[in-house]
């Protein structure tokens, strides 16, 4: 990102005379590879990472005004010196995390949180439904401690970011399929009929919805800064409204047939386009509109989502092994080449390696092992995840390589990306705790007790993979349960709400 531009320049000219990587020293193993900073190994640093760093997001002091300081700062900083406010797809990246968390630990603090983070954006930062651009979060808090989201951080005040939109909507639905209540499908409603409403073909440099809007003027935002023109007409972050539309058709609101519809253009438009160009910028909101920027983030997104989304096109495994094989190439690092790890860089714009960044490719990439079979770098996606290790302190502070402590790459966009490398791999998950690692439902509620697990659900037909390594169930309510004692994960074929493993 460019605020931290010249913090990295500075600092690269010193990594030569460093051996620190983050907040800590670098171990290997007997060959020389990274090996995680903390405990035995993966399993046991992987589950410790995502547990520091939400302790560390819950156990932020308040800002001055009240408000929880990651609803109003992109940035931790001591005694808030860093006055940068909210991150554009700050509150959507949590809600994604602590899904995942949720079921993985099944602590209702993780719950309450993402209760307390999506109540407080649609209080406090909804465009009006009579603007243009109706029912639409705004992404930034242009005055840092009003309280209030009213804008962009480049365009000002009235503009947002439909993207971003999109994916605040896609984890409404999961927050109502989690509680029940039926104001966050209402307003995941309002964002999707507004998508579909406002939707367009696009072309090579436009995308379906533009990037930077004005929701009352329908004014696309422009600069000329630097000598360079730029226009907010582009970006390829269109998963989560893919994710939007499929999950609102399938809960058969009204408005289903104009999702489909949109989503059909949609997806037009990407096969076409950055499916074809790699053209897959941008992402970041700190980035000026008139610098051009590929980035990682969209890129590997879109691999992850055609991994688990085969329906999508027929060539959608072949077409994510593409994305993924292009993005290495394009924003590989090789700074920590000497510990025989290769990482990625942020964007096109700012090459230097990030924690969540490397992170998601990893997590992709043994996803895809998963898969096909083809696990020839599964060694290579376990080291990056062993080297983002390296940027989370004792504490949970998460610091991004050579710049501040992102309250997006170091929390909501990095946890995720462990649980789903533990589901893809399950050996990386603890090797003495029972855990959820994956379902194609959503977790209500889970309890893991000493001699049974019980867990309710949104879809009663659902398939669930546990790492069971405390103790391995003998029988099961609600459903049926098949055990792999070589990866000690059991696979539960659900078909009721609530099911229950007892010892």
């Amino acid at each position: 990102m460019q605020l931290r531009f010249l913090i990295a320049l500075l600092a690269a000219n010193v990594l030569c005379f460093s051996q620190q990587i983050g907040y800590h020293e670098p171990k290997t193993d007997t060959s020389g590879r990274i090996v995680p900073w903390y405990g035995g190994g993966p399993s046991e640093a992987y589950d410790f990472v995502v547990r520091a760093t939400f302790r560390f997001w819950l156990n932020i002091a308040p800002c001055p005004n009240g408000v929880p300081y990651y609803l109003q700062h992109q940035v931790w900083a001591p005694n808030e010196k860093d006055r940068r406010a909210l991150g554009g797809d700050q509150i959507p990246m949590a809600l994604s995390s602590w899904n995942l968390l949720h079921g993985y630990l099944g602590d209702t603090a993780v719950r309450d949180n993402m209760v307390l983070i999506a109540d407080y954006w649609l209080d406090h930062g909804m465009s009006a439904p009579n603007l243009l651009w109706p029912n639409l979060p705004y992404p930034y808090n242009t005055e840092l401690h009003s309280g209030i989201y009213d804008g962009d951080m480049r365009a000002g005040k009235g503009f947002l970011q439909p993207d971003k939109a999109a994916s605040f909507g896609a984890e409404l639905v999961t927050l109502y399929k989690i509680t029940g209540q039926r104001k966050y499908l209402d307003a995941a409603i309002g964002i999707a009929d507004t998508l579909a409403a406002r939707i367009q073909p696009g072309d090579a440099t436009h995308s379906p919805w533009p990037y930077r809007v004005h929701a009352a003027t329908d004014e696309v935002h422009s600069e000329t800064r630097n000598g360079a023109h730029g226009v907010a007409a582009y970006t390829t972050n269109y998963t989560s409204a893919l994710q939007l539309f499929d999950d609102l058709t399938a809960l058969r609101q009204s408005n289903a047939a104009a999702y489909l519809k949109a989503k059909a253009a949609l997806a037009t438009w990407l096969k076409k386009y950055p499916l074809k160009t790699n053209n897959w910028g941008p992402f970041f909101e700190d980035i000026h509109t008139s610098v051009a920027s590929n980035t990682e983030y969209n890129a590997d997104t879109m691999a992850a989502y055609l991994l688990d989304h085969p329906e999508f096109d027929p060539n959608s495994l072949r077409l994510a092994k593409g994305i993924l094989d292009w993005s290495l190439a394009t924003f590989e690092n090789k700074e920590y080449q000497k510990w025989g790890v290769l990482v990625l860089n942020e964007q096109t714009a700012y090459l230097v390696p990030g924690n969540s960044h490397t992170a998601r490719h990893a997590a992709a990439e043994l996803r895809y092992g998963e898969l096909t079979g083809d696990h020839s770098l599964r060694e290579d996606a376990i080291r990056r995840l062993n080297w983002a290790t390296y940027t989370v302190d004792k504490d949970g502070k998460n610091r991004y390589i050579r710049s501040g402590n992102w309250l997006t790459d170091g929390y909501g966009d990095y946890i995720r990306h462990y649980l789903r490398a533990m589901a893809a791999l399950p050996e990386l998950a603890p090797a003495n705790q029972n855990h959820l690692l994956r379902t194609s439902s959503v977790i209500r509620s889970i309890d893991y007790g000493a001699e049974r697990i019980a867990y309710d659900k949104f879809d009663a037909r659902s398939t669930e993979r546990f790492k069971l390594a405390a103790w391995r169930p003998r029988s099961i309510r609600g459903g049926k349960m098949q055990w792999d004692a070589a990866a000690q994960t059991l696979t539960v074929t659900a078909t009721s709400n609530r099911v229950e493993l007892l010892k």
